[in-house]
């Protein structure tokens, strides 16, 4: 049967636009089945059941009517109040409820709870707690759509509070720039926990932001289950046709607290009152009651299947065995399996500058890897600021090469996205300083996500680092440290062309996100003779440049050369000198063999010593060769101070003039 009404049910408005009686009865048991479920979830969280609880009630018809409009094929990227993306998707409930209670059926190995998971079964991919990144990460997921030609769209969810953060902002302005089909859904609920909008922002509507962005927006009654399904099948349809991002704001209303501790007492008694008027579910079961469409026994056959479905999920879930600590899988879980593949060098090479291996190694990686994509500011007909990716436009293209806004939050989390889809990515911070402002999806994002639902992050950052060119604060600090701290990294930090060629390439094949430091000093100073074919490195295999037996040296990057300088100028030292290469893994064995046969060993790093990784590697040699030391472990770095750019107070704060005296210290202890 086909209906065409439009009727004002109590507070809301329908027009059913020809859809027939299934489609109209399929929208309300989709909104049902979430509700019943939050209900049941209230009761259990009042048990201690279950251990925290974001009400999505009265919101139901955004969600089902979004996720509804999509195909399944299509990513949709939810918040805590979107149960009905998930039910619509036809998620077994046993395993939202074990994912609830931290069980082994849910989707995080009992690792993050609530709707912190993604599943790719399902083409569902779940925030961070930090809101802003999954918005970036919808601009990667469409950009591969795009760069695939797919014509899917990708939809994501936030709400009005997030729309104050910056990765909103980036969002929107790369996927404009970039016309990426991404359905941009605001859920403007009037308070960001217990913060009125009023005191969010100051335009009217969240939609006219979409302006500044060139984008296109819409405003839609997000009660109204028929205007939500509607408008979006609509907008889905034609942005498959004609990629592009549009803002979509949801006017509604968050009945109870932020989460259930939070308590709604901070909101007026009369506009709850207006709200619950405008219940979606409410509304719309009068309307189709009204016109024929629902019946009393369809309502009671629709609570019964769900209740049951409820319950028998429930009681499976509830005797699902609790999760167990199993130390070798935690730490097995972190990373990605790699199965490290060797392509040996070839017979010819020819002298190379560590930037000209570092251009080459991308190029080949670029040759070998039809779906990597670079992305930066600045890299495309420009070349970088350093010229590495120089003539790379012609050869590959600009879908390929892609110059950014300066959004480095935003790009990290588009290469995410690209990695959801299974495509490779590579971002270039123009210089290494600027990563603080990508910092958040670096260590939160790409760091944790194959732990938490076991989604690899393929992502490699290119980092230009460090001092001695007269470029100040803001563009010689030398921050591996921030990132050898963080689980699920990988940080490689080559001194050579050599070691850069290719560890590079094994970067792009490792399927773990990498950050790659770059020494700036070094690109146009160092020169080695360099394979012409393409060849790789092992990550965490330390380089053993120097043999002897009085001392151990432990540095890497351009510390690495100082070392060598001191030795050249003191032949009488006998030291073995390791370059570490990478950092994270760390080739522990060859530092606590070299310290074992020694006796005395001294750290040599760029960074400043305090927190630098320098001191990790102290303590470890103390605690597995203390009973072969002579002397005590030294550590050096540069002064405790931001980089200086004057000359002579960049050299003061190098520790280059200082090692040499510590160093006969040591040999003397």
């Amino acid at each position: 049967m086909e209906v065409e009404m439009s009727q004002k049910a109590q507070n809301i408005s329908y027009n059913t636009k020809g859809l027939n009686a299934e489609v109209l009865l399929d929208l309300y048991r989709s909104m049902l089945k979430p509700r019943m479920i939050e209900e049941k979830m209230l009761v259990l969280l009042r048990q201690g059941k279950i251990s925290k609880w974001f009400s999505g009630i009265g919101q139901e018809a955004i969600s089902i009517g979004v996720t509804k409009s999509l195909l399944e094929e299509e990513y949709i990227l939810p918040m805590h109040r979107n149960l009905g993306v998930f039910t619509s998707r036809n998620i077994p409930l046993y395993r939202l409820f074990s994912q609830w209670q931290g069980k082994a059926s849910g989707f995080t190995k009992g690792r993050d709870r609530s709707f912190h998971f993604g599943t790719q079964e399902f083409k569902i991919v779940g925030m961070i707690s930090h809101l802003g990144p999954q918005l970036g990460v919808a601009d990667g997921i469409a950009l591969a759509h795009k760069l695939k030609k797919e014509n899917n769209i990708t939809a994501v969810f936030t709400g009005e509070g997030g729309t104050s953060e910056g990765d909103f902002h980036e969002a929107l302005n790369v996927a404009s720039v970039w016309d990426l089909p991404v359905l941009f859904c605001v859920e403007n609920n009037g308070y960001g926990l217990s913060t009125p909008t009023s005191e969010q922002f100051r335009c009217e509507n969240i939609a006219d932001r979409a302006k500044g962005y060139g984008m296109e927006s819409v405003i839609i009654d997000g009660n109204n289950i028929l205007e939500v399904y509607n408008t979006i099948s609509e907008l889905a349809q034609d942005m498959r046709k004609n990629p592009r991002p549009v803002l979509v704001e949801f006017k509604t209303f968050r009945m109870r607290g932020h989460e259930e501790a939070s308590g709604t007492k901070y909101v007026p008694d009369e506009l709850m009152e207006e709200w619950a008027k405008k219940d979606p579910i409410d509304n719309y079961r009068q309307f189709l009651f009204s016109e024929g469409i629902l019946s009393e026994e369809i309502e009671d056959a629709y609570r019964q299947e769900i209740k049951t479905e409820i319950n028998e999920d429930l009681k499976k879930a509830n005797l699902e065995a609790s999760i167990e600590f199993d130390e070798s899988t935690e730490l097995g879980d972190v990373y990605h399996a790699f199965e490290y593949q060797e392509f040996y060098p070839g017979e010819t090479s020819k002298e190379l500058r560590m930037i000209d291996a570092i251009s080459e190694g991308l190029k080949q990686s670029m040759q070998r890897h039809q779906d990597l994509v670079l992305m930066g500011q600045d890299i495309a007909e420009y070349g970088g600021v350093f010229k590495i990716t120089e003539g790379f436009v012609e050869e590959f293209g600009k879908s390929r090469v892609r110059n950014t806004p300066i959004c480095e939050s935003s790009i990290v989390e588009t290469a995410m996205g690209l990695s959801i889809k299974g495509m490779k990515s590579m971002v270039e911070m123009q210089f290494a300083d600027f990563v603080s402002s990508g910092f958040n999806p670096v260590v939160n994002y790409l760091a944790k996500v194959h732990y938490r639902w076991n989604q690899k992050a393929d992502v490699v950052i290119r980092m230009p680092c460090g001092a001695g060119v007269g470029a100040g604060p803001f563009h010689s600090q030398t921050n591996e440290a921030w990132f050898t701290k963080t689980p699920g990294l990988k940080v490689v930090y080559p001194a050579f062309p050599y070691d850069a060629k290719g560890l590079l390439n094994t970067a792009f094949n490792d399927p773990n996100p990498v950050l790659f430091f770059e020494h700036k000093a070094l690109y146009r100073s160092i020169r080695q003779e360099v394979p012409e074919n393409y060849f790789t490195i092992p990550f965490g295999k330390a380089a053993l440049m120097k043999e002897g037996n009085d001392v151990t040296i432990i540095s890497f990057g351009a510390a690495v050369h100082w070392a060598l300088k001191t030795l050249e100028e003191n032949p009488e030292i006998d030291a073995d000198l390791l370059d570490l290469r990478s950092l994270q893994p760390l080739d522990k064995e060859a530092m606590f063999r070299s310290v074992k046969k020694t006796g005395k060993v001294i750290i040599l790093q760029e960074d400043s010593v305090f927190g630098g990784i320098g001191s990790d590697i102290a303590a470890m040699i103390n605690e597995e060769c203390f009973e072969y030391l002579d002397a005590p472990v030294k550590r050096v770095g540069s002064l405790e101070t931001p980089v200086p750019f004057a000359k002579a107070l960049e050299d003061g704060y190098l520790p280059k003039s200082r090692f040499s005296a510590i160093l006969q210290d040591l040999l003397q202890y």
